[in-house]
């Protein structure tokens, strides 16, 4: 359910309130310790209006997702797909690098919740158009054929790098960032 919102106000400092509560319930207590009850607590909002905005669990982290979308991020322009991808990468190894991450403990969540796991496909959905613009202007400036499937060049940058953070629980290293984007640049100029 998505929740209805008024642009401003005491509905955004709620919101404000309970998505805080939620990443702070996630970080130290994971899905189990994650209850409407406790984000009402947490948050100082009502219970009732917590209740009646969010419906359960699965509406709180769905809006967490939500929100994540709504913060108006841009891929980076360094002026070539090799510096693109890495600050790209960057950025993947900032969210998941730390060991107590909100990004992590979001996706982990998501297995456990069917909204979430909407919401979270509706994210990366969301990344994967905004990343577009990056394989764009790879071709404008002659360093890619057309043709080049702009999903397709973003996943083959950043999924070893969520492998090697999130499956594997390797150390985060900014030499990961680059010798992956590296890797994918050279394979996507091919």
């Amino acid at each position: 359910m998505e929740p209805q919102s008024r642009p401003g106000g005491r509905t955004a400092r709620n919101r404000s309130l309970v998505l805080e509560a939620v990443a702070s319930l996630l970080l130290e207590q994971g899905y189990d310790g994650l209850t409407v009850d406790a984000v009402a607590e947490r948050s100082g909002v009502h219970r009732t209006t917590v209740y009646r905005r969010w419906r359960d669990v699965g509406g709180l982290l769905a809006d967490s997702f939500d929100a994540a979308r709504e913060d108006g991020w841009e891929p980076p322009d360094t002026g070539s797909l090799t510096g693109d991808l890495v600050e790209i990468n960057r950025q993947v190894v900032a969210a998941f690098g730390e060991p107590f991450s909100v990004t992590r403990a979001l996706i982990a969540a998501s297995f456990r919740s069917v909204a979430a796991e909407r919401a979270l496909r509706e994210f990366w959905e969301d990344r994967f158009e905004r990343c577009g613009v990056v394989v764009s202007r790879a071709f404008a400036r002659g360093e890619i054929a057309a043709g080049v499937d702009a999903r397709t060049a973003i996943v083959s940058a950043c999924a070893p790098v969520f492998y090697e953070l999130a499956l594997m629980r390797g150390p985060a290293s900014q030499d990961m960032a680059e010798r992956y984007a590296r890797l994918a640049a050279s394979a996507l100029r091919a």
